[in-house]
C-alpha cells in the first residue's frame, strides 16, 4: 500500500527536523568538547604560573632544590595550598591537576613531578624559572589535549549521555507535532478531495467549508464556485430540455389534431387548412432555426468575419426593412443616430442583432405606440438605445428577459409568434463583439434594450 500524502508530508518534515536536531548535537558536543579542553589548558598554565612563582621565592630563601628533593610532597602541598587561599580564589580554575608536569634543575634533571620520563620536545616550550636573574630550572607539563581524569572524562560521559536523552525526547516532540501539523494542513486537501469525488459523481450540490484565506482557502472557493456554476448549468440543462419539449409539444399537437380531423372528415382538406398546417410548420421552422442558431453561437462556434463596420449604416439597413410592417401595425419609428460610428465586427451579425431587436418590439408593442433608436458615443464606447411603449415588464421579468424560452406574462407571450430565444441570441452576438446588453424601463412605457459596442480605436481617439 502507498503511503498517502499525509505521510509523506509527516516523513518530509520530520526526517528535516530530525537532521535539524542531530546535526546540533554533534556540533554542540563538538564545541562543548573542544571549550572543555580549552577550560583545562587554561586551568593548567595558569597553576603552573602560580606554582612558578612559589618555586622561586621558595629557591630565593633557601639557594637549592633541597625543599623538594627532600620532600617531594610538598610540590602537592603547595598546589593544596592554592585551593584553600581564599585571596586566589577568584584566579584558579576548579581544583585538580588534569595533565602530568616534571620540575626540572637548572640541567634539566628532574627534582619533583611525574615519575615518567620528561618528553625532551617540551621543556624548550616549559615554564623558565629564575631567582636573581639566573635560570635555575624549569617546569614541564604535557598539553591538554584529550580529557586524562576520571573525573572529567565521567563528567563528559554524563553531558553525552544528556544531550541524546534530549535528542531522543525532542524528536518524540517533534514526531507528534509534525503529525498534528501534517494532518491540520491535509485537512482542507482532504475536504477538497471527498467534495471532488462526489462532483465527479454528479452531486452538483457537493460544497466545501471555507475556514482560511490563504492558497488552500481560495482553492476551496474556486471549488465552490465551480460547483455553484455546474449545479446551474444542470439546472438550466433540465429547464432548456423541458422547454424545448413543451415548445415542441404545442405545434406538433395542433398539426396532429388537424391532420386526424381531415383523416375522419371531420374537417374537409382545403386552402385554409392548408394553411393552418403550413403556419403550425412555419412556427416550427422558425422554433428550430432558433435553436440551431443559439446553440452555434453557445459553442463559439458561429462564423464572425469582422471588419471595419459602420453600425449606423447597419441600423439603417435594418430599420429602413422593417420601416413598412411598424406601418401596417399603427406603430412609430423613429431614430436619432450619428453620422458615422466604427466597430471592428462581422456586419452579418450586427444586422441579424438589429432585426431580432426589431422584431422583439414588433411583436410585443401595442398599436398606437412606437419604437425610439437612439445611439450616442460614450467612453469609447457606442451606446444604442431601443426603447419602444407599453405594455411593460416587472423588475422580475427585466432580470429573466434574457433567458431562453423566456417570455413576460401579458401580451407579450406565446400568442404573439415569438419562441423566447431572439433575446438569448441578441446576447451571444454582443458578447462575442466585447459588448454589453441589459434591459431597463422605458422611459415611454415599455422595455428598453440597451447595447454597448466598444468602437475601433481610432474613432475611440477622436473622442
Amino acid at each position: 500500500m502507498k503511503p498517502g500524502i499525509t505521510a509523506k508530508l509527516f516523513f518530509a518534515i520530520f526526517l528535516t527536523c530530525g537532521l535539524v536536531i542531530i546535526t546540533m548535537n554533534f556540533g554542540v558536543r563538538m564545541s562543548f568538547e573542544r571549550g572543555f579542553i580549552d577550560y583545562v589548558r587554561l586551568g593548567n598554565e595558569q597553576r603552573i604560573e602560580m606554582m612558578a612563582e612559589s618555586l622561586e621565592q621558595e629557591y630565593q630563601q633557601t639557594g637549592n632544590w633541597d625543599f623538594l628533593t627532600k620532600n617531594e610532597k610538598s610540590v602537592f602541598q603547595l598546589l593544596h595550598s592554592f585551593d584553600l587561599n581564599d585571596e586566589n580564589t577568584h584566579k584558579l580554575p576548579p581544583p585538580g591537576w588534569r595533565t602530568k608536569f616534571w620540575i626540572l634543575n637548572s640541567q634539566n634533571q628532574r627534582v619533583a613531578g611525574s615519575d615518567t620520563p620528561v618528553p625532551q620536545e617540551l621543556i624548550a616550550s616549559g615554564r623558565v624559572l629564575r631567582a636573581k636573574g639566573e635560570r635555575i630550572g624549569v617546569i614541564v607539563s604535557t598539553p591538554a589535549e584529550r580529557l586524562t581524569r576520571n573525573a572529567d572524562i565521567n563528567f563528559d560521559q554524563r553531558q553525552r549521555l544528556t544531550s541524546w536523552i534530549i535528542v531522543a525526547f525532542t524528536s518524540l516532540l517533534a514526531a507528534a507535532a509534525t503529525w498534528l501539523l501534517s494532518r491540520g494542513m491535509l485537512a482542507p486537501v482532504k475536504r477538497l478531495v471527498d467534495a471532488t469525488h462526489q462532483l465527479a459523481t454528479g452531486n452538483f450540490s457537493s460544497r466545501v467549508e471555507v475556514h482560511s484565506q490563504d492558497e488552500l482557502g481560495k482553492l476551496a472557493q474556486d471549488f465552490n464556485q465551480l460547483a455553484m456554476t455546474l449545479e446551474k448549468n444542470e439546472q438550466m440543462r433540465r429547464a432548456f430540455m423541458a422547454d424545448i419539449s413543451h415548445e415542441l409539444r404545442t405545434p406538433l399537437a395542433v398539426l396532429r389534431g388537424e391532420l386526424e380531423a381531415m383523416q375522419d372528415g371531420v374537417r374537409k382538406m382545403s386552402l385554409d387548412s392548408l394553411s393552418s398546417l403550413q403556419s403550425e410548420v412555419s412556427i416550427l421552422t422558425k422554433l428550430v432555426d432558433d435553436l440551431y442558431q443559439l446553440s452555434l453561437s453557445d459553442a463559439g462556434a458561429l462564423a464572425y468575419r469582422k471588419e471595419e463596420t459602420d453600425v449606423v449604416h447597419l441600423i439603417q439597413l435594418a430599420e429602413a426593412g422593417f420601416r413598412d410592417r411598424f406601418h401596417a401595425k399603427q406603430l412609430k419609428l423613429v431614430s436619432q443616430l450619428p453620422d458615422k460610428a466604427q466597430v471592428f465586427g462581422d456586419p452579418q451579425r450586427l444586422s441579424q442583432l438589429f432585426n431580432n431587436l426589431l422584431e422583439n418590439s414588433l411583436r410585443y408593442t401595442d398599436s398606437g405606440g412606437q419604437l425610439d433608436i437612439i445611439a450616442t458615443r460614450r467612453n469609447k464606447c457606442l451606446q444604442v438605445y431601443f426603447q419602444d411603449s407599453a405594455p411593460g415588464i416587472n423588475e422580475e421579468q427585466l432580470l429573466q428577459i434574457f433567458e431562453r424560452f423566456y417570455r413576460a406574462e401579458g401580451s407579450r407571450n406565446r400568442a404573439s409568434g415569438g419562441s423566447g430565444l431572439g433575446l438569448a441570441i441578441c446576447q451571444n452576438i454582443v458578447e462575442a463583439h466585447g459588448g454589453k446588453i441589459r434591459a431597463e424601463h422605458s422611459p415611454t412605457g415599455g422595455v428598453r434594450i440597451v447595447l454597448e459596442l466598444p468602437l475601433s480605436l481610432s474613432i475611440g481617439q477622436k473622442n
